[in-house]
């Protein structure tokens, strides 16, 4: 019998009481793993809790703001007292505000920031202490395509996901410093169907939308399982996701001025938004639960594809090679000619 048949692998998720985290949690209960979740929402909690059992896991509720180091720190030591190990911790916790700078207050970017940039920071953090210790561990963080490429009317999100790549990769040299065993993964997601276009503050006059192509949180939590398992440094999730990212490194400009023209209507329906709460302080879920998705479900797609980037950097070096050695043995061939028919005419 296996060690992880004798004892159940551990997986602790941030944000999972609703959208991709609670459809992760799902996706690992199904495999049968334990499943720690950390969210704020007590009624969504209790709806990841039920999730998990009904696919045959073991849930943990450990509720917790993830902008809170401590908080963080002890749902980890609480799932450690209790299941003895962490193999896996995914952080997936996110906050945004949907509105152009100049209308966004310090309060609202600080907020946005300690959520979704120091939150994957202390549920790393919390996680790395246990797995060095225990000598194995995979750490994942849930990114996006906006890690790479900054969008107008999101500015406060982008610039904590472009923060949390540069911590990652700050952090996988010291480990690799320290030839820790510990394993580092970023998964960058597409546009997903979830309740957080209904539960973000939103400044803009129209209800919030993602831009399609939309994704199922379903189809992305599978991805996740997959790439958590195997843990490459980078999976980026949909084609939408590479076009987004290849674009920016090859016409940062240009792709400027596309989002200038598209992006503020791309981001909003035609219905007008009333006001309304928002989870950008107090959970949304905390009196009542709304599941992993959103209302965007007709338009979603039920699979997504994933990309290895350092595979797809490998083509493009080598199709950049190819070019390259292409030019220069044009070049060199019309010199040579040249200096043939210069010799003959002599």
């Amino acid at each position: 019998m296996s060690d992880s048949s004798r004892h159940p692998r551990v997986v602790v998720i941030t944000g999972a009481s609703a959208g991709v985290g609670r459809a992760t949690a799902q996706e690992f209960a199904a495999h049968g793993w334990r499943v720690g979740l950390v969210a704020r929402g007590r009624a969504g909690l209790e709806g990841a809790r039920a999730d998990v059992e009904r696919r045959g896991g073991t849930a943990m509720v450990l509720p917790a703001d993830v902008a809170d180091a401590e908080a963080v720190a002890q749902a980890a030591q609480t799932v450690m007292d209790r299941w003895g190990r962490i193999d896996l911790w995914i952080n997936a916790a996110m906050a945004t505000v949907l509105a152009p700078v100049s209308e966004i207050t310090p309060d609202e970017f600080r907020r946005v920031t300690e959520v979704t940039y120091l939150g994957q920071v202390y549920g790393t953090q919390a996680a790395l202490r246990h797995m060095q210790r225990q000598g194995r561990g995979t750490i994942v963080s849930i990114g996006s395509a906006l890690a790479y490429r900054g969008i107008p009317l999101q500015a406060p999100y982008c610039a904590a996901k472009f923060a949390t790549r540069g911590f990652l990769d700050a952090l996988r040299a010291e480990l690799l410093h320290e030839n820790s065993p510990v394993r580092l993964t970023e998964i960058h997601l597409p546009a997903v169907n979830t309740p957080q276009f209904d539960w973000a503050r939103n400044k803009m006059p129209y209800k919030a939308q993602p831009v399609p192509p939309i994704h199922h949180p379903e189809a992305i939590a599978r991805a996740i399982y997959r790439a958590a398992l195997e843990a490459p440094r980078e999976v980026w999730l949909a084609g939408s996701a590479v076009q987004a990212i290849l674009a920016d490194a090859a016409a940062p400009a240009l792709v400027d001025k596309v989002l200038a023209r598209q992006a503020y209507s791309g981001q909003q329906t035609e219905e007008p938004d009333d006001d309304r709460p928002d989870n950008l302080f107090e959970p949304m879920d905390d009196q009542v639960d709304h599941g992993a998705s959103g209302r965007f479900g007709e338009a979603a797609r039920p699979h997504v594809s994933a990309y290895r980037p350092a595979r797809l950097r490998a083509g493009a070096a080598a199709i950049a090679g190819l070019v390259t050695y292409g030019v220069v043995r044009t070049l060199f061939d019309l010199k040579e000619k040249d200096r043939n028919t210069r010799s003959s005419q002599r």
